[in-house]
């Protein structure tokens, strides 16, 4: 036998380090003076600069911030899907930073959620089986039963038949989060997941994403845009130059846009400053 480990042990490998490491930690999501660096010398975007934070398990926290904050860096840093230029990401109790490709893309697919603000939908599959993507992805037998229960406890039980363009874009979002709840992630991560839908069907899926937290204990993590959907988490990270400037918890969107027009108009002032 050689040296080359298959596909199989690495999923074997990640799935334990999720039973073993992140089911008794209290931590869904730790970030350890994360740094993330784009180019060198003069010319270097300090991206990240030096993150330190812990999420724990059954939390729900919005990361806001002024355009090139670093909210879009932090979130793919933190779901493994860019790698820091120093520092170490733990999620569910499994440190990632040091981990390879493959290993990263089969935790990827068994122990994280992602809802983006596109959908991201395979036109050609039915609700049913975008549903069941991950689990294929992941080589997991899929399991139909499992994916009858997450579209339910959307309000989609009758449409895994249904193509994604027979649905509403609300409904194609709810199909997105159930696609993201299937595995039973670590962690959801949601990008601007309200950011292409009316206030009313926003609003139904927020309290599907804060439904998944206070009932199944999921931990969801979402950058927005929109103080309103800020609400809803348990706590507001609000970034600025790459760094955590602020946080609110349990707090309203008055309060959330207050704060954000003032963070704004700093850093405006220190980018004109400079």
């Amino acid at each position: 036998m050689g040296l080359r480990r298959s596909k199989r042990q690495d999923v074997q490998d990640i799935r334990t380090a999720g039973a073993s490491g992140g089911s008794r930690g209290l931590a869904a999501v730790e970030l350890r003076d994360v740094r993330r660096q784009y180019g060198k010398g003069g010319g270097a975007v300090h991206a990240l600069r030096g993150i330190d934070l812990v999420l724990p398990r059954g939390s729900f926290t919005a990361v806001m911030g002024p355009s090139g904050s670093g909210k879009s860096t932090f979130l793919q840093c933190a779901a493994g899907l860019d790698r820091p230029t120093s520092g170490a990401v733990s999620l569910g109790g499994t440190d990632i930073t040091g981990m390879k490709e493959n290993q990263l893309t089969v935790l990827r697919r068994t122990r994280l959620g992602f809802v983006f603000q596109a959908f991201n939908l395979l036109p050609s599959l039915t609700v049913e089986q975008n549903v069941l993507l991950p689990m294929r992805l992941a080589g997991k037998r899929p399991d139909r039963r499992r994916a009858h229960e997450v579209l339910s406890q959307v309000g989609l039980g009758d449409k895994g038949g249904r193509r994604p363009a027979e649905l509403s874009g609300g409904q194609q979002q709810r199909v997105a989060l159930a696609r993201a709840l299937v595995t039973r992630p670590d962690v959801i991560f949601a990008d601007e997941p309200t950011g292409a839908l009316d206030t009313t069907t926003a609003a139904e899926v927020l309290e599907l994403l804060r439904s998944a937290v206070d009932g199944l204990g999921a931990t969801v993590v979402m950058v927005t845009h929109d103080p309103v959907a800020a609400s809803w988490a348990d706590r507001v990270l609000f970034l600025a130059d790459g760094s955590i400037a602020d946080s609110l918890t349990a707090a309203a969107p008055e309060q959330i846009a207050d704060r954000m027009r003032t963070l704004t108009a700093r850093t405006s002032y220190a980018g004109a400053a400079a």
